[in-house]
């Protein structure tokens, strides 16, 4: 099954806590003009450029095994050698929310605006963060009948959690993502930037469950992995 997805921008847009928390302030605190108008200005430009769409392809497990492993360059043990076994179902993703918004970034900054620029990069990670849960969302809907009710989706992505980055080639490799317009670099980096790849894992609350006790989690900036679990308790 393979499967190539356009979002609406209402279907991946991010709520304004999000975005804010994404720019390092409290999301329920309470939001001053100026920073209203920069969150509504860049609400305006994202939502008029952004052009959110994917494509995922299920894989088996043995062949994921080959994506994961990649390189070699993995970490010694990692959440996803034992997240994947017990998987019911596994497809390699790709999405991007487009050049656009990028090119837009780009452009506020050669402006001397770099409060309003960056406001719009933090939306428009959020937004990309937003199609990576779409896909999940899809994935499960296209399994529906296939696996247990009890069963939920989450993304995994190279870079995180022990998998190295360079588990991007393996995965490009595997799912080609030409036809949304994704493309690799040399260094890994995807093009449109604002852009997310990985595995989907579809299992019940329990197959998603680990303790954050890796020696990588120290270097982890994101921190989200609590969230991500209690997402998906049933």
């Amino acid at each position: 099954m393979r499967r190539l997805i356009r979002f609406a921008f209402d279907d991946v847009r991010p709520a304004d806590e999000e975005v804010l928390t994404r720019m390092g302030m409290p999301g329920d605190a309470p939001v001053a003009p100026a920073v209203r108008t920069l969150l509504d200005d860049a609400l305006e430009k994202i939502a008029a450029l952004a052009e959110p769409r994917g494509v995922f392809q299920s894989i088996s497990k043995a062949d994921y095994e080959m994506v994961y492993r990649g390189e070699g360059r993995n970490a010694a043990e990692s959440p996803l050698e034992l997240i994947a076994p017990r998987a019911e179902a596994l497809a390699l993703f790709v999405g991007t929310i487009g050049e656009n918004t990028g090119k837009e970034i780009r452009t506020l900054f050669r402006k001397d605006d770099p409060a309003l620029a960056m406001m719009l990069d933090a939306f428009a990670s959020e937004t990309t963060n937003r199609v990576a849960e779409a896909l999940s969302r899809t994935f499960l809907h296209e399994l529906h009948g296939q696996i247990s009710a009890a069963a939920r989706v989450l993304p995994y992505s190279p870079g995180y959690c022990g998998w190295h980055v360079t588990g991007q080639r393996a995965l490009f490799a595997a799912i080609h993502p030409h036809d949304i317009g994704v493309t690799l670099q040399p260094s890994c980096l995807m093009t449109p930037l604002k852009s997310v790849s990985g595995v989907l894992v579809a299992g019940d609350a329990a197959v998603h469950r680990f303790r954050p006790q890796w020696a990588f989690c120290d270097e982890c900036r994101e921190r989200d992995c609590g969230p991500r679990m209690a997402s998906v308790r049933s």
